[in-house]
């Protein structure tokens, strides 16, 4: 490798950004919408390129076909390994509600086995404290904003700080409705919102009623009624029968948000071209492009016009 083809800085955006932007001819920016407007007006003033990966609220449709048992475990996944906030559930399958509930009894924690992060035996699911304590302030206010207003807590709902200092229940409210931050707020936390629709129509016109579109997901048992849905949904990723992995594991596939969740995208041919300038080079052989000397320009008009239209009828000349 080339010396000094890698560098790695560290430090908070707030000491490092600025700097970074000014000194580079590309931005990659991955975080929060309200950081990904203020990158992008710093990269428009310099007129240089970005692409960012930014907020997300991420629906999980679960149609009246699914396979219930692959959904919730799907649900499971999504919602509290990744950060996944929000779940769409067809009328006929509210009893996901109660099965989803079973991860109350499930036991997690972190892998560092010390004092701050002791490994629990008896507790509930617990989300391990990678973040500041602002994202654990944003899941606390997220939940007692929702239950001050009517939301029932299904499971969980509680910060530990007896398990360490950003530690918070796996949470799973139901009775959300848009009067509450969390249902339109990214949470980035283990927070998920259960929601009745009455029909498929509902559930796609729900889950695109929203400023966010990075990755959302379509459980049904139909491979053919999965696509169709999943090409109405607003997203930049969408998973079928899968909460995240198969288009995070689809290397040569772009990955990316549609509306507030980001521009540009990421894998494949396009995260790499996106890197890179696009430069033409132009050789002008046999008939000048340009009117010729000595011709007339009426002349050249008709003759040029008549060369495309003998062209156009030429094999494979469109």
């Amino acid at each position: 490798m080339q010396p000094g083809l890698v560098q790695v800085v560290t430090g908070s955006g707030a000491e490092l950004g600025s700097s970074i932007i000014e000194s580079s001819d590309f931005l990659m920016f991955t975080g929060s919408t309200a950081v990904g407007r203020t990158v992008a007006a710093q990269a428009g003033e310099r007129l240089i390129d970005c692409s960012m990966e930014l907020g997300g609220k991420n629906a999980l449709l679960v149609l009246d076909d699914a396979d219930l048992e692959k959904a919730v475990g799907g649900a499971v996944r999504a919602s509290f390994s990744n950060t996944g906030q929000l779940v769409h559930l067809d009328g006929a399958h509210l009893r996901a509600r109660r099965d989803l509930g079973r991860l109350h009894g499930q036991v997690h924690g972190c892998d560092r086995g010390d004092e701050v992060c002791p490994r629990p035996s008896t507790t509930p699911a617990t989300w391990a404290p990678w973040s500041p304590a602002s994202r654990l302030e944003t899941v606390v206010r997220h939940v007692e904003d929702a239950v001050s207003k009517g939301a029932t807590v299904l499971a969980g709902g509680r910060a530990r700080p007896d398990l360490g200092p950003f530690f918070h229940e796996p949470t799973i409210l139901t009775d959300v409705d848009e009067t509450m931050e969390v249902y339109a707020h990214e949470t980035f936390g283990p927070l998920v919102s259960l929601y009745r629709v009455a029909d498929e129509e509902e559930a796609i016109a729900r889950a695109n009623d929203s400023e966010y579109g990075l990755n959302f997901s379509v459980w049904t048992s139909d491979e053919a009624r999965g696509y169709r849905v999943a090409a109405r949904l607003e997203a930049g990723t969408v998973n079928v029968n899968d909460a995240y992995a198969a288009a995070w594991g689809s290397m040569d596939a772009p990955m990316g948000g549609m509306k507030a969740s980001g521009m540009g995208r990421r894998h494949g041919e396009h995260g790499i071209l996106k890197y890179t300038e696009s430069q033409t080079i132009a050789i002008e052989r046999l008939i000048p492009v340009g009117v010729p000397d000595g011709m007339n320009p009426k002349t050249y008009a008709r003759v040029a016009t008549l060369a495309l239209r003998l062209a156009k009828r030429l094999p494979g000349v469109k």
